[in-house]
């Protein structure tokens, strides 16, 4: 047990992904793509909200979680040029998309 006033020693380092979370992700990953035919044939003899349910826990490990973000910016402070940097960056693909 850590006692206060100790520094950490051993373990991972924060932030290193869990390795069998990593594992058994591409295990998942692997059954599911070597057995897409099987899986598909079973899958259509579901019912909708089965087939749902079965899709949405497998996505839940093979995809990642998304976090949100968030940004708190004091337009105040920022220089014109930095402004219009910003609004360049935000615009640029609606004239693509036209």
């Amino acid at each position: 047990m850590k006692t206060k006033g100790c520094k950490k020693t051993g373990g991972r380092v924060r932030g290193t992904p869990n390795k069998v979370g990593a594992d058994l992700r591409a295990w998942i990953a692997k059954l599911l793509d070597d057995n897409r035919r099987v899986i598909a044939k079973d899958l259509k003899a579901l019912e909708p909200y089965q087939r749902l349910s079965i899709l949405t826990k497998l996505i839940d490990h093979v995809l990642p979680r998304q976090q949100a973000i968030e940004a708190k910016i004091d337009l105040n402070k920022l220089t014109d040029y930095q402004l219009d940097a910003i609004i360049t960056e935000i615009t640029k693909d609606l004239s693509n998309e036209n």
